[in-house]
């Protein structure tokens, strides 16, 4: 199940993510965003 969240960030790094989406790393803001929270918390652990 997905859950709708709501973030605030700033215009720097908005837009170096916009950049991410235009060369296709990312599908969408949703898997940037979670791609990078799992990456966080996998480092966490560690």
């Amino acid at each position: 199940m997905r859950h709708r969240v709501s973030i605030t960030i700033g215009e720097d790094t908005l837009e170096r993510i916009q950049d991410s989406l235009r060369s296709k790393t990312f599908r969408n803001k949703s898997h940037f965003f979670e791609l990078a929270a799992n990456k966080l918390l996998q480092e966490e652990v560690q």
